[in-house]
């Protein structure tokens, strides 16, 4: 084994394998059912679990009855707050844990108060039916406006801001805004977003003496192997979380959930496996979501397009716990702008507590910010790309100043606004009886550069196959494919040839958690190190055989060859060192960041829209998305990202929130069918994804920075000013229904 200990690699060139439109390595498994999911994990022994829930918004139990549950069939444990080893701290806050796994107050409908282990599910379900508990009901709030009420009844002890309001400024907003020769000032709300993953939350625990094993439904084996290991107060390595398939997380699955302790608790209880799978319906109130928000903004601008003041407020919903409902980052640092000012608070409501979901406070920004940028530049007279154009940063104001490695903004503006079309979409005719034609833009950043800590193994056999041993999580998003490739670029081999190991905290090197649009930016770097270091061991070894230095040797298609003698190849499995060695291993680490600059990634998007002024529906015809997340490592699966951050943003914008009975506190659409989740019907099939690639030989080794959240971040937006681009109305509310749309319809002919 030799570790790599080599100075970063260069920039790559031209590539033969990354960037092309390949396949995912492990398609057949996910398409054949074959692919052993989380829910799939059986044991002959294994009982099966289901929580029971509070059903009031606010209430306090009084006594927990579990006789009749306990003497029903099949039952074989039920844990409460009363159970030794149960009562464990959950909900960290300022000042200490705020609540208890299973606590005796709970704060929305659906927190959990105890939960069963029968022989079937079936037999779980009808134990959970079977406890009687008595409840004290509490007065309780589930509105943003309500809860800021005076007199409101307090979620937590202390009221209901979930921490003080926060301030952030630069400059002279006051003076930025008095040298304006036109502002804009504007309120916008947004609805609760819910993950909606295709896989429900879910984990099966089994002990084997002190040693936990969980197959878990997480974004991250090795957050939660640390988080549960703090939970049951165990070593580390007593703890093994493995993820191998998931299906989708969207931020959702990033926490330890208490589904996951939970079944550890049964487990361990019990002596036997456990498996707890939360139903369609929990994951709509009981593991997260994208919180509303209600933001102020302000803008102010010179006559030449030149912003002199942002002034932005938010308050965003947590939920029933402590959590951050942010939104400022983007409106602080997409545009030059010298005077800006943020002000921001949490919220508590008695509802399920949010959480990260695909670029968290983002997309809500964008929704105010870019319909403000927009009627701004109506104002002053000016196109909407020409106004984005003008104000184009080179370095992170919110970061003092510090330089981008790339900034691709104006590329994605001008490219994406030449192949929309723009100029002469905007002169059509839009107006056909009763609909109406707009087009709109949106542009966005993404402000996380990833954690670079993650580490890799690759191993050459013999035979010229390899393994690559990491510890990402793939979501379902083609990461496994995308490392492949890596692999596949550096030692010349067939992509067909490499395995990969992945997700699992007991044989997989240490990666954090996929989410934040780090994955490809983190991992792959750390592949590529691990590669080269056996590359460069294979090309000595070739290099004694040829009697060549090994800078005059290629690897190519499982072949080492003189790059001046191709006839001359002999097959890796030919090489004599290589099968005298057997095996020649290398393990990568991830560099640190580029010391004094930041790597992020940059949006714009482009929508054409019909809106039927009879009916109120808005139909998106046309989409182009225009991104600067660097390299392309395959143009398959970043279209696929695109595409698929763009259909959640038409739901954030168009058709998804949680709506709660104001009268009993419950979430009133908790299934797919209430919940609308766009569907092919509600995409556009004229959807198209144009790279923008800046050829940052900065950011890190593979120069690609993150696509996943940026898909969805301007989307909504983009819909919002063709909206009003073709009827003149401005929509400050998400989602943009048609009852909605033709209150402002209405609302605006009264005024015309």
């Amino acid at each position: 084994m030799a570790a790599d200990t080599s100075p970063s690699l260069p920039a790559w060139g031209e590539t033969r394998v990354v960037g092309q439109a390949l396949p995912r390595v492990d398609a057949y498994e996910r398409v054949s059912g074959s692919a052993v999911y989380a829910i799939d994990v059986a044991f002959s022994d294994m009982l099966h679990a289901a929580t029971l829930r509070c059903p009031y918004a606010n209430a306090k139990v009084r006594h927990i009855d579990t006789a009749a549950a306990e003497r029903m069939p099949g039952v074989k444990a039920i844990i409460t707050d009363r159970t030794p080893g149960a009562n464990i701290p959950w909900y960290p806050g300022r000042n200490g844990p705020t609540s208890r796994l299973f606590d005796p107050h709970c704060r929305y409908a659906g927190d959990e108060v105890a939960a069963v282990a029968a022989s079937t599910l079936d037999q779980a379900l009808d134990a959970v039916c079977a406890i009687k508990v008595e409840y004290d009901q509490l007065p309780f709030v589930v509105d943003l406006n309500d809860a800021l009420k005076d007199g409101a009844p307090a979620v937590q002890e202390g009221g209901n801001y979930a921490d003080p309001p926060r301030v952030m400024q630069r400059g002279d907003v006051a003076k930025g805004f008095a040298e304006a020769d036109a502002f804009v000032e504007e309120t916008f709300e947004t609805g609760c977003q819910i993950h909606s993953a295709g896989e429900t939350h879910g984990s099966v625990a089994r002990w084997e003496g002190d040693h936990l094993t969980v197959w878990d439904t997480t974004q991250g084996v090795f957050d939660s192997q640390r988080s549960l290991a703090a939970a049951l107060r165990l070593p580390i390595s007593s703890v093994r979380v493995t993820s191998h398939y998931m299906g989708g997380g969207f931020g959702g699955k990033l926490e330890l959930g208490k589904h996951t302790v939970i079944a550890a608790l049964l487990a361990r209880q019990t002596g036997r496996p456990v498996k707890l799978f939360l139903s369609r319906e929990e994951t709509f109130y009981a593991v997260g979501n994208r919180p509303a928000d209600r933001i102020k903004l302000k803008i102010g601008a010179k006559r030449d397009g030149t912003l002199t003041a942002i002034d932005i407020t938010n308050r965003g919903i947590v939920g029933a716990y402590p959590g951050s409902a942010g939104v400022a980052y983007q409106a602080m640092d997409l545009y030059l702008c010298p005077n800006a000012r943020a002000e921001e608070a949490s919220v508590y409501i008695n509802a399920g507590k949010q959480c990260a979901m695909r670029a968290p406070g983002f997309p809500q920004c964008s929704w105010a910010l870019e319909q403000v940028m927009d009627a701004l530049a109506e104002k002053i007279g000016m196109d909407p790309i020409e106004f984005r154009l003008k104000n184009i940063p080179e370095v992170s104001q919110i970061r003092g100043n510090m330089p981008f490695t790339s900034t691709g903004l104006k590329q994605c503006l001008s490219q994406g606004s030449e192949a929309f079309d723009w100029k002469r979409s905007r002169e059509k005719p839009r107006v056909e009886g009763p609909i109406r034609r707009g087009i709109g833009v949106a542009a966005g950043m993404w402000g996380y550069e990833g954690h670079p800590v993650a580490a890799a193994v690759v191993r050459l056999f013999a035979d010229g196959s390899a393994n690559l041993n990491i510890g990402a999580t793939d979501l379902g998003t083609g990461t496994k494919t995308i490392m492949a490739m890596v692999v596949a670029e550096e030692l010349g081999i067939p992509l067909d040839k490499i395995e990969v190991e992945w997700a699992d905290t007991a044989t997989t090197q240490y990666s954090p958690a996929s989410g934040g649009s780090q994955t490809v930016l983190v991992n792959a770097p750390a592949v590529r190190s691990a590669a080269a270091e056996v590359r460069r061991q294979i090309l000595m070894i070739a290099s004694e055989q040829f009697k060549l230095p090994a800078g005059d040797l290629v690897i190519r298609d499982g072949k080492v060859f003189p790059a001046a003698e191709p006839e001359k190849a002999v097959a890796l499995s030919e090489l004599r060192g290589l099968n005298e060695r057997r095996v020649i291993m290398a393990v990568g680490n991830r560099d640190p960041h580029p010391a004094g600059k930041i790597a992020l990634p940059f949006i714009a998007q482009f929508a054409e829209v019909e809106v039927n002024t009879l009916t109120g529906e808005v139909k998106v015809v046309r989409f182009l998305a225009a991104h600067d997340s660097g390299r392309v490592m395959n143009r398959l699966t970043y279209e696929n990202q695109v595409f698929g951050g763009v259909a959640m943003g038409i739901g954030f914008g168009m058709t998804e929130q949680r709506r709660i009975d104001r009268k009993s506190g419950k979430v009133l659409n908790a299934n797919l069918l209430d919940y609308k989740v766009p569907t092919a019907m509600d995409v556009p099939v004229d959807i198209r994804c144009l790279p923008i690639d800046p050829h940052d030989t900065e950011c890190n080794s593979v120069g690609s920075k993150g696509l996943g959240e940026p898909a969805t971040i301007p989307t909504a937006a983009a819909i919002a000013n063709a909206v009003y681009n073709a009827t003149g109305v401005r929509v400050t509310r998400a989602p943009i229904t048609p009852d909605e749309m033709l209150r402002l319809i209405a609302a605006r002919g009264r005024r015309a």
